[in-house]
């Protein structure tokens, strides 16, 4: 399975961008989608998730701003931020879960796919 990460670019504070994550190969194999982030001198950490019933997860910094969301029919996932904070400031990466648990869902060990990422960068 591959995943092509694009969306990314310089917004500024409270602006929207929209990540997409185009999954290709053997589709089949994913299940729960999953975006991860990492800033700059910071550990990679949990956004979003999308599972294979629509059930979705948040981390609190992003909850009521980010929605994560997928089109099954074009193997694509989604990440709309709105009302975007300095503090977004990171590499986006997509990943790609085969598993149907939910179990500690926000770490990264439990997603076998991984993007390449994609900058977004917050101007204050």
């Amino acid at each position: 399975v591959q995943l092509q990460a694009s969306g990314g670019g310089l917004v500024q504070t409270g602006g929207s961008l929209r990540l997409s994550c185009a999954a290709s190969g053997r589709t089949f194999r994913t299940n729960a989608m999953g975006w991860f982030r990492q800033a700059p001198g910071k550990e990679r950490e949990f956004v979003a998730r999308i599972n294979w019933a629509g059930s979705t997860y948040y981390a609190d910094a992003v909850k009521g701003r980010f929605t994560i969301s997928r089109d099954n029919a074009k193997n694509t996932v989604y990440l709309q931020m709105n009302s975007l904070k300095p503090e977004d400031t990171a590499i986006y990466y997509c990943a790609a879960d085969r598993g149907y648990s939910d179990y500690n869902y926000y770490t990264e060990g439990v997603y076998d796919y991984w993007g390449q990422g994609t900058l977004v960068t917050v101007s204050s």
